[in-house]
């Protein structure tokens, strides 16, 4: 077994050309880095330098022994991570979220013993924060499918258009995407997976994306334009407080197959008995 402190000085010494440089950086005296690097050497049994006069040059293989060190210090600083990160879920279950409806939820159950990420992550990065212990659980519309990983079921999160009550379509119990064709909408920049299906699904309209909520809630509560809130917008109680004197818009369900999407909760096998309790107050909270 190799001390991560050769492998480290070899890196450094790559970087900075110089062993006076690779002392200076790790805080150490030049004679210690000619002993260790002298020491990896004899280890590997190779010569991984050239010596010249004042001058110390990898050789061939001593440029392959720098980039298997780097992977070795690089898988290291990511089991630290991961042990780091398992250990701080010990205690409380951090949770995430692909979509802001599921957050809605999660924030108004006020569960002690959960840390809820409120930025939403992107679908991509599911797994990576799973296998990482970044994330004890992470809400998305997508089941996951991996040896470690299994995904239960939550509900269905459903798309509504609130519509001005003098607008043609707002009698109408339910409507579709293709009647809110080129219509103009207010909507919240960050709202995960449903920003491509309202973009991809209604034809020719325009969004007027608004980063900030409070730039939303006056838009929305100071003009006419539609906007979008789904089945679990009641959870949002300070949003609905805020409009609930001035919005006279009419929810409208949106019919079409895209409108609605199934949620999973995903986590590492492992922590199935700590996510378990979870998932029953999720359900049993969502909307039937």
């Amino acid at each position: 077994m190799i001390d991560t402190y050769l492998w480290q000085e070899l890196v450094v010494f790559a970087k900075t050309g110089t062993l006076a440089k690779t002392a200076e950086t790790l805080h150490i005296t030049q004679p210690s880095v000619t002993r260790g690097l002298q020491k990896l050497e004899d280890t590997l049994g190779v010569s991984l330098f050239d010596h010249q006069p004042n001058k110390l040059t990898l050789t061939a293989l001593g440029e392959l022994a720098v980039q298997e060190g780097e992977q070795i210090l690089q898988r290291q600083q990511l089991a630290i991570k991961k042990i780091r990160n398992f250990a701080a879920q010990q205690d409380i279950a951090k949770i995430a979220s692909t979509a802001p409806g599921p957050l809605l939820l999660l924030n108004n159950l006020s569960l002690a013993e959960l840390n809820i990420t409120q930025n939403l992550l992107d679908t991509g990065s599911i797994n990576e924060n799973l296998l990482n212990n970044r994330f004890t659980g992470i809400i998305s519309n997508q089941e996951v499918q991996n040896k470690d990983i299994e995904s239960v079921y939550l509900g269905k999160e459903s798309l509504i258009v609130n519509l001005d009550k003098f607008m043609y379509h707002s009698n109408q119990a339910s409507i579709t995407f293709k009647e809110l064709a080129r219509m103009n909408f207010v909507v919240l920049t960050d709202i995960g997976p449903w920003q491509s299906i309202i973009q991809e699904e209604i034809p020719d309209a325009k969004f007027m994306y608004q980063a900030q909520r409070f730039a939303f809630t006056e838009i929305t509560k100071y003009s006419n334009f539609p906007y979008f809130s789904t089945n679990l917008s009641s959870f949002d109680l300070e949003y609905n407080t805020s409009l609930s004197d001035t919005d006279d818009r009419i929810p409208i369900p949106v019919s079409d197959e895209a409108a609605t999407m199934d949620f999973y909760i995903s986590y590492l096998k492992t922590n199935r008995p700590k996510v378990a309790p979870l998932v029953k107050k999720i359900t049993q909270a969502w909307p039937q």
